[in-house]
């Protein structure tokens, strides 16, 4: 995490807050299930920093990626609203729904949005709203929309790594970032000058959900919500968190207890940061079955020994 010394790259020509207003794009609560990934990078070098100096961003990164916690809500149908009023001045659709790899580079090149929808604003603004699902756009060029219209549904079209709706905003073409519209941060202060309407909740990375299984998990299935539980004679126990935006020396705390003091337990340390990743703990099953009846799971990350985020499961084994 950089210090508050960190020269930040100013986006833009200053914006005031009331030029534009925007809502979420997203029809999901982004307190859970949903979260935001990644927002606009602020670091002028090779690094990246966002809006609050911290690592929330990559190199480069020019919008707001609001996401699902797994693939298969993608099926479920999440709706993509207009942030604002304004006019479809361009639209794209029929790119699937396939999680980016470095190897679909070049098919992807000039449409690496996806399909997505800009709408233009008054007085020289945009927002632009790329990886949505395939199929799922709803409006055409020249359709005037209002704030809260779906455009369509969240996917994983293009150079899209994980399910999310990319949010870029832009003023006569310059990159704006909707947390701090007019680039002058101050590392620590809170921002109360921004394009929100409603101010989407700030997470410092966090648990994006947890889970059980009989067996150490592949990350996909995780990332596609498909693990199976475990059951009473399963060759282990395992308790797993999927996790977002953690920093280097973070601690997950994981718990796993139930009857005849069944116990997992373990503090994990991390090794790097990673916008994405998971750490499980688990113990191999003896000689008997695991014992019948309830178990508890508790998953808390730490930084710098303060909790930034906790969730907790149950499960039972008849």
């Amino acid at each position: 995490m950089r210090s508050g010394l960190l020269t930040l790259l100013s986006l833009a020509v200053p914006a005031t807050a009331g030029e534009l207003s925007l809502s979420s794009p997203i029809d999901c609560d982004l307190n859970g299930p949903c979260y935001i990934q990644q927002y606009v990078d602020h670091d002028p070098s090779k690094g990246a920093s966002d809006f609050a100096c911290s690592g929330l961003s990559y190199d480069g990164h020019k919008g707001t990626d609001f996401a699902l916690p797994s693939y298969d809500m993608i099926d479920d149908g999440v709706d993509v609203l207009a942030s604002a009023t304004g006019v479809v001045a361009g639209l794209r659709d029929g790119i699937e729904d396939v999680r980016f790899s470095r190897d679909r580079a070049a098919a992807l090149k000039g449409r690496e949005c996806g399909n997505g929808v800009v709408l233009r604003h008054p007085d020289g603004w945009e927002t632009q709203y790329c990886h949505l699902r395939q199929g799922s756009v709803t409006v055409v060029r020249g359709q005037t929309v209002q704030k809260g219209d779906v455009l369509g549904e969240v996917g994983m079209s293009g150079r899209a790594e994980f399910p999310h709706v990319h949010l870029s905003v832009r003023h006569k073409g310059a990159v704006i970032d909707p947390f701090d519209p007019d680039g002058t941060i101050t590392c620590g202060a809170v921002e109360t000058d921004t394009l929100w309407t409603d101010l989407p909740p700030y997470r410092a990375g966090g648990i994006v959900n947890i889970g059980t299984s009989g067996a150490v998990p592949d990350f996909s299935d995780i990332r596609a919500n498909t693990v199976m539980g475990p059951d009473e004679s399963s060759d282990a126990l395992v308790i797993y968190a999927f996790l977002f935006g953690t920093q280097k020396g973070d601690v997950i705390h994981l718990v796993l207890e139930g009857p005849d003091e069944t116990v997992i337990k373990k503090d994990i340390q991390l090794e790097r940061s990673q916008a994405q990743s998971f750490r499980a703990i688990g113990k191999k099953r003896g000689r008997k079955n695991w014992p019948k009846g309830d178990y508890t799971g508790t998953a808390t990350l730490l930084r710098q020994d303060q909790i930034i985020d906790s969730q907790s499961l149950s499960l039972s084994l008849p």
